[in-house]
C-alpha cells in the first residue's frame, strides 16, 4: 500500500527552502509559554532515582490517568495514555474497523487530513460528508450517508480546519445514528480548551457504548513536542485498546507524563483564558485584514484556524507556493482538506506575527 506524503510536509519544506522571510501560518504549534509548573515538573524529574527512568505502565501512569479521569468524570480504567492525540485517534479508529462490522468511515468535509490517511492505513473506505457552509455538521447528510456498511464516524470539535464548534445535540444525534447501525463514533476534542464561543460540550456527557473521546495536551499546554494524549473508551473496548497500544508503542514517555501532570495541577483557569483571549485578538486582527482584502472567510468559534477564499485565487498548492514566494506568508491549500473548501486557504493563528501577515496579505490581494 502506498501512502501520500501529507501536504503539511511539502509546504513546510517549501518554506524551509525559501531564501526570504516567510511568516509560518501552516502548523498548529502554539507560540505561547507552557505553564511554569510543567517546566518545574521537568526539572524535578531530572533528579529522580534511576528506576523512574524505566518503562512506565503501558496504558499510562496511575497519577496522570487519575487526574484525567477526575477532570473528565470517567473511571481511570477507561483512560489510555497515548503518544499524542494522533495515536488516540488511531486506537479508536482501529477498534471500530477491526470488528468486521463495516469498512466505511464517514468523515466531515473539510477534514483534518490525517483522518483519511489513517482510514486508508487501517483498510477502511472513506466517505466524505459535506459540512454546512459555516462549518457546522449536517445531521441529515449523515443520516443519508450512514448504513450498515458504516463501521466508524469521526468527528472533530472544535474543528480543524473550519473553527466550528459542533452543536452538542447534533453530535448526540450522530452518536445515536451510530448505535442504530452498530458503528462507533470517535470524537476528537483536542481543541476543547480553545472554545471561543462558550458553547462547547464534551461528547463524554453522551451516555453511549458506541462513543470514544480523544484529546491531548499538545495544544492546551502548548507542548506539541511532548506527544502526550489520551483516549477514553467504553468499558467493552478498553482492554483491546490497551493491548494495541502496548504492541504498537509499548508505552508513552514517562517524563512527559509527569510534566503534564504537574502542568495540569499548575494551570489554572486564567492560564487557559489567556490563550483564548490571545486567539480572539488575533482573529480580530486577521479577519479585519481579510475584510480589507475582500475575502470570504470562516470566523472560528473554536480552535485557532481561519479559512479564507480570495476571488480568483483558488486554494491549490501552486497558489500556496506563490503566496510564499510573492507575499511571504505560508498557509495550507484548501484542497488538502477535501472538496468542500478546495478553493480556500487555511491559516493557523499561532504566530506573534499575525498582524504583519495580515498586512502582507492585504497588500498582495489589494
Amino acid at each position: 500500500m502506498e501512502y501520500e506524503e501529507p501536504q503539511f510536509f511539502h509546504v513546510m519544506g517549501y518554506v524551509g527552502d525559501a531564501d526570504h522571510d516567510v511568516i509560518d501560518m501552516v502548523s498548529g504549534n502554539p507560540d505561547w509559554e507552557p505553564p511554569q509548573a510543567l517546566r518545574d515538573g521537568l526539572k524535578e524529574y531530572a533528579e529522580f532515582e534511576p528506576d523512574r527512568f524505566q518503562y512506565p505502565p503501558s496504558d499510562g501512569t496511575a497519577e496522570l490517568k487519575a487526574e484525567i479521569a477526575e477532570r473528565r468524570g470517567v473511571d481511570p480504567a477507561q483512560v489510555v495514555i497515548t503518544n499524542g492525540t494522533g495515536e488516540a485517534n488511531y486506537l479508536g479508529m482501529a477498534a471500530a474497523l477491526e470488528r468486521d462490522i463495516g469498512d466505511e468511515v464517514l468523515l466531515t468535509d473539510p477534514v483534518y487530513p490525517y483522518y483519511p490517511g489513517k482510514t486508508k492505513m487501517l483498510g477502511g473506505d472513506a466517505t466524505f460528508v459535506p459540512a454546512n457552509r459555516d462549518g457546522s455538521i449536517d445531521v441529515d447528510a449523515y443520516r443519508e450517508a450512514i448504513s450498515d456498511e458504516t463501521g466508524l464516524v469521526v468527528l472533530n470539535t472544535p474543528n480543524n480546519p473550519t473553527g466550528a464548534v459542533y452543536d452538542h445535540e447534533k453530535v448526540e444525534a450522530i452518536v445515536r445514528l451510530c448505535e442504530e447501525h452498530n458503528a462507533l463514533a470517535v470524537v476528537d476534542e483536542v481543541y476543547d480548551h480553545f472554545d471561543l464561543s462558550g458553547e462547547f460540550e464534551s461528547a463524554l456527557t453522551i451516555d453511549s457504548e458506541h462513543r470514544i473521546v480523544t484529546s491531548g495536551f499538545s495544544k492546551s499546554l502548548a507542548i506539541t513536542g511532548f506527544r502526550v494524549g489520551y483516549a477514553i473508551f467504553p468499558d467493552w473496548l478498553t482492554e483491546n485498546a490497551k493491548a494495541r497500544h502496548m504492541l504498537v508503542n509499548v508505552a508513552t514517555t514517562r517524563p512527559g507524563q509527569h510534566a503534564v501532570l504537574r502542568g495540569l495541577e499548575g494551570a489554572d483557569a486564567a492560564y487557559y483564558e489567556a490563550s483564548r483571549e490571545l486567539i480572539r485578538e488575533r482573529v480580530d486582527t486577521f479577519t479585519d485584514a481579510l475584510d480589507a482584502a475582500g475575502a470570504e472567510y470562516t470566523r472560528p468559534d473554536g480552535a485557532f484556524y481561519v479559512m479564507a477564499r480570495f476571488d480568483g485565487y483558488p486554494g491549490t498548492m501552486a497558489n500556496v507556493e506563490r503566496l510564499i514566494d510573492e507575499a511571504g506568508v505560508a498557509g495550507m491549500p484548501g484542497e488538502g482538506f477535501g472538496d468542500a473548501y478546495d478553493d480556500w486557504l487555511r491559516f493557523a493563528l499561532v504566530t506573534p506575527r499575525v498582524e504583519e501577515a495580515a498586512e502582507r496579505l492585504t497588500d498582495f490581494f489589494a
